[in-house]
């Protein structure tokens, strides 16, 4: 089986790499623009792109997905010019559904193959779309520090099938969209984040509830993704093959000046809550926990936006072996962009993204009930890119900090939860921790050697925030001993290569060492040899 997957992976690769072609750049987008991305969720995608700071194309690039259309029904502004599309001397309508004209097909289109299914009318205003996306991937990984703690290798495939269907008008509308996530030729148990065989990812009901003059308030009930920020609290988690979803309500508001969400939800399927990892039956959200905030995007800060946001998080049955519990999250970020220009031309851009957050409340941990919780991050990123240097380098530093807690004795949990975070694109790609009780020093780099192809490679430094708390793995479990000889971590390499063919199409290859520190090594249960990890994987949107 794994050899006969694997070869046609190979053939299909091969025949792409040596058949495609599109016009569209890749420069410094890893997606299609974004009126041609799928929304999901209407109030989450709006927030993503009205928080600037860390690209949008490097948390996509990381995660390496290429979303279907789906959001806002589009008009022809969406489109590209018809000269784009149909060659001067001959008819649009010749173009139809065969491909694009004097191209070579829908195969080296920057549209969809179903975009005669994108926007169409079905009566009056009312219009429908129907797309989905494919993903594949290869995994070996030998020795992380995976959530069930196994130190060996692993090998596996994972496929990801994601249709979708919306139908409605710019004052209601309705979305679907199924999953099928399977893994195959695993040598360890499968993760909650891996299979979810047939089942629906998102189901809701989006309705224009006022009309204002600044913008509108709409709402939103079902089975939805949350996606707020930079990522770091609130993810879709598009990385994991089953994505992560809740069910529940929101409200939203986008004007001109701000954006703001409400939302009280629970979460859903195993990324979400792995205590209800139902990977061969329908979904149900996990009823022991509410999940609540108010996520607000000041969209006329100098250079870019500031974030203010509410999070609270209230489990009712936590776990003494996670930090969960009853939890509030106040926190801000500042993210934005600065180009230098040479009379109209960019020579280079400046970015940054701050972001902090106080967390209090009640939580059981350990031995410990009912114990109050002071704790917080910090994070901060800077970078520049040099745009008219020859492929277009760009480097960036990286802090975090993730609180970790002094004293296991004394009644109080100094431990940050990082709640949904998309930690495969801050905490190292090998995916290893989830913030909590970290430090991290990062500088990362990356080229464009053509427009379709971008290079990057990210280092790592890694340590315990305080020495006498747990190393928390990627699905934050405590591991090892709470005081260790040294806080050293480990350090972690990360080489990861895109090629963007089209707007829809995407092949990434990464390869990823971690060598462990003291803070492993001293520990009989924890130690190791160093990890490292390969992976491709190709995705299609249509």
């Amino acid at each position: 089986m794994r050899v006969r997957s694997m070869f046609f992976v190979a053939l299909v690769s091969l025949s792409t790499f040596g058949t495609l072609y599109a016009d569209q750049p890749f420069s410094n987008q890893s997606t299609p623009p974004a009126k041609w991305l799928n929304a999901n969720s209407l109030a989450s995608d709006q927030q993503a792109e009205e928080s600037a700071g860390i690209d949008e194309a490097t948390v996509v690039e990381l995660v390496g997905h290429v979303l279907p259309t789906s959001g806002p029904f589009c008009d022809d502004s969406c489109l590209p010019p018809v000269t784009d599309r149909c060659d001067s001397t001959s008819s649009c309508d010749s173009c139809g559904t065969h491909g694009l004209c004097g191209k070579d097909g829908w195969l080296s289109s920057d549209e969809p193959l179903l975009k005669d299914y994108r926007n169409q009318t079905l009566f009056g205003d009312v219009k429908y779309s129907v797309g989905g996306e494919l993903r594949y991937r290869y995994m070996d990984e030998h020795n992380r520090l995976r959530p069930q703690g196994a130190a060996r290798r692993d090998t596996y495939q994972l496929w990801r099938f994601t249709p979708f269907m919306e139908v409605g008008n710019d004052w209601i509308k309705g979305y679907v969209q199924g999953i099928d996530a399977s893994a195959f030729d695993e040598d360890l148990p499968i993760l909650p984040i891996d299979e979810n065989r047939w089942d629906l990812l998102q189901y809701y009901v989006d309705a224009r509830l006022i009309e204002l003059d600044g913008g509108d308030v709409r709402g939103q009930l079902g089975r939805i993704f949350l996606n707020y920020g930079d990522q770091h609290l609130i993810s879709p988690l598009g990385w994991a093959n089953t994505y992560r979803n809740f069910e529940g309500a929101k409200l939203y508001y986008s004007g001109d000046d701000w954006s703001i969400d409400g939302f009280v939800v629970r979460p859903n399927n195993g990324a979400a809550a792995p205590s209800v990892f139902r990977p061969q039956s329908f979904d149900q959200p996990d009823q022991s926990v509410v999940f609540s905030g108010i996520y607000a995007t000041y969209k006329k800060a100098p250079n870019g936006t500031v974030d203010l946001f509410w999070l609270w998080n209230k489990e009712d049955q936590p776990f003494l072996n996670r930090q969960d519990g009853n939890r509030h999250t106040l926190g801000a970020r500042y993210a934005g962009t600065k180009p230098v220009k040479n009379c109209e031309t960019t020579v280079r851009t400046y970015m940054w993204d701050l972001q902090g957050a106080w967390q209090f409340g009640t939580d059981d941990f350990g031995a410990g009930l009912d114990q109050d919780v002071n704790a917080g991050f910090l994070s901060a990123i800077s970078g520049v890119t040099f745009n008219e240097v020859r492929w277009s380098p760009s480097i960036k530093g990286v802090f975090w900090w993730g609180s970790g807690d002094d004293d296991p004795n004394d009644n109080n949990i100094n431990t940050v939860n990082t709640l949904y975070p998309l930690g495969h694109a801050y905490w190292g790609l090998i995916d290893n921790f989830n913030g909590a009780n970290l430090l991290d020093y990062s500088i990362q780099a990356s080229v464009k050697p053509a427009d379709k192809v971008t290079l990057a490679a990210h280092m790592h430094w890694f340590e315990k925030a305080n020495e006498n708390d747990f190393v928390y793995n990627i699905a934050g479990a405590p591991l090892g001993n709470t005081t260790t000889n040294g806080r050293h971590i480990g350090n972690e390499l990360d080489l990861l290569a895109t090629y963007q063919v089209n707007n829809n199409l995407q092949l990434q290859a990464g390869y990823f060492w971690f060598w462990y520190g003291d803070a492993v090594d001293n520990q009989a249960a924890l130690a190791r040899d160093d990890a490292h990890q390969f992976y491709f994987m190709t995705t299609w949107g249509f």
